[in-house]
């Protein structure tokens, strides 16, 4: 099952073991099974504090835990094969069972062992989906702190079945004492908000505490990691407040004209970004939504953010970088069958359509590159353009063209996404030439049609905004209101790339500067400091 590269590196990893773990394989008489045995016996060869044993008796099969030798009541167990992007879950989960300390805060580790109650998760992922290995490591690690948490971690393909009588159509999907709990990505920060009631109470203490800043970045994305890394360098007191560190990015497979790098993934670079920014004496606040901006009084007074959590930040220079997220249809039918056949990623969720019949709406780069990697799954896809022509890159245009399984309707508006109830069974679309209504029958539909800027909290702030909902800014990355400026997917600038995005960023943290050193400090800056 491992190449000799990856033999070389677990064997490596897990030389980091500080105390013997267990695995226990619960297996029947399928292929599966005998890949799995495969892989367990493979890893028991590589360490002596690693053994493994195939006598579990599990109904999930196959499957198997992973436990500390010394203390049986902390396991996580996967169900399926956590290769793909799930084999670094593996690596860490083999780590963290076997007493290596894992890379979080002393605090984040307090909060899960102090949890009270059973939690028993049950988690379905995909083996191409990037969004789940946060959500499977987050409970691998809270499995293996606390022992009233247990968490299963499900590959959706090797039990469809079981993916079909859920009803799951969306990855990843967690499932709390058998409930759903969540959809979607999510920290483990995150995980301990929805369950510890007082985590908000908290959080708003923690930022009611700090000093203000000099400058305040708000949002995490690559305008955002830009702009901190300049300012941090300029020597000014820095903080960024961001709902996620990495933003869209994070939502993103594959990255190829990223210049100087060929190929790289989303939560990899994002990864990169944020680790650059500690670099630097950064405060990074994450898990931070902000409500409303006031700006300050007067040049070199301060701007103030405040938070969902009821707590504010202030600054005398902001710049927001809040980044946009994928525009949703606004038809009848898609917010009632999200999840249940209405989908945004097609990576993470095209493995649960196989071999069935979906649609994708859009015909930019981001649906025409949708398309071919969903006709590379599933059965067949219909491609639905409001435009009369396709806009993506002609070398995209011909590779969706070329086929078999794909369907083009151009010049179509889709009208409604139908479904039974539980689930999506077709969508209708009218043909703008000739307003004709048509239906076409389908189990999937994959919305790729832009984006939609951040900035629903700014529009009674003053900020001028453009018609459509973008931060305006100068050639300086500066707004209409003194010491706040803007980057990124959020405002007017054209083209959203992520390496224009940290380009802006850049700009917008000098003009920052240039602002900083031309307007002093008005008294209230200095009091409010001292």
């Amino acid at each position: 099952m491992l190449d000799a590269t990856m033999t070389q590196q677990l064997r490596q990893y897990l030389g980091n073991l500080r105390e013997p773990i267990e695995l226990v394989a619960s297996l029947d008489d399928g292929k599966r099974s005998a890949d799995t045995r495969e892989l367990l016996t493979e890893i028991a060869a590589l360490s002596d504090l690693v053994t493994a044993s195939f006598d579990g008796d599990d109904a999930r099969k196959p499957s198997f835990i992973i436990r500390r030798g010394s203390d049986a009541s902390k396991w996580v167990r996967f169900a399926g094969l956590p290769m793909g992007h799930e084999f670094t879950s593996l690596v860490l989960a083999l780590l963290w069972a076997g007493g290596h300390p894992p890379k979080v805060s002393e605090e984040v580790l307090q909060q899960i062992a102090a949890l009270e109650g059973e939690y028993a998760f049950e988690m379905y992922f995909s083996l191409s989906c990037h969004n789940c290995p946060d959500v499977v490591q987050a409970l691998t690690l809270m499995a293996l702190v606390n022992p009233h948490i247990t968490a299963t971690l499900i590959e959706g393909g090797s039990f469809q079945a079981e993916v079909d009588e859920r009803g799951v159509m969306a990855v990843p999907a967690t499932v709390l004492n058998g409930e759903m709990f969540a959809s979607g990505k999510m920290s483990v920060e995150e995980i301990l908000a929805k369950l510890d009631g007082n985590a908000s109470v908290r959080a708003a203490a923690k930022l009611a505490d700090k000093k203000p800043f000099e400058v305040l970045v708000v949002g995490g994305g690559p305008a955002g990691a830009a702009a901190a890394v300049y300012t941090a360098r300029k020597g000014f007191a820095t903080g960024v407040a961001a709902e996620r560190f990495g933003g869209q990015v994070l939502d993103t497979l594959g990255i190829e004209n990223f210049i100087s790098t060929s190929y790289t993934e989303g939560p990899k670079l994002a990864a990169q970004l944020e680790a650059h920014v500690r670099e630097y004496p950064v405060d990074i606040m994450n898990l931070q939504t902000a409500t409303k901006l006031i700006p300050a009084s007067q040049p070199g007074g301060m701007h103030e953010v405040v938070f969902d959590n009821g707590a504010s930040l202030k600054a005398r220079s902001i710049i927001l970088s809040t980044g946009a997220r994928w525009r949703n249809l606004g038809v009848p039918g898609e917010q009632e069958y999200r999840n249940k056949g209405v989908a945004y990623c097609p990576h993470c969720d095209g493995p649960l359509f196989k071999g069935k019949r979906v649609a994708v709406i859009g015909g930019g780069n981001s649906g025409v590159e949708a398309a071919i990697d969903l006709a590379n799954i599933v059965g067949h896809v219909t491609l639905v353009e409001f435009d009369t022509k396709l806009r993506a890159d002609q070398v995209l245009v011909d590779k969706l063209r070329s086929m078999a399984n794909v369907d083009i309707l151009l010049n179509a508006q889709t009208t409604e996404v139908t479904g039974d109830g539980a689930r999506v069974n077709g969508l209708r679309y009218k043909d703008r030439s000739t307003g004709e209504e048509h239906g076409v029958a389908l189990e999937g539909v994959f919305v790729q049609i832009g984006l939609v800027p951040n900035t629903e909290w700014l529009k009674d702030s003053g900020l001028e905004l453009s018609k459509h909902g973008e931060i305006v800014i100068d050639g300086h990355a500066a707004t209409n209101l003194p010491g706040i400026f803007a980057a990124g997917d959020v405002t007017t600038v054209p083209y959203k790339q992520i390496i224009i995005a940290m380009g802006e960023g850049s700009k917008a943290a000098l003009s920052a500067f240039d602002y900083l050193i031309r307007n002093e400090a008005v008294e209230e800056l200095v009091q409010a400091a001292a």
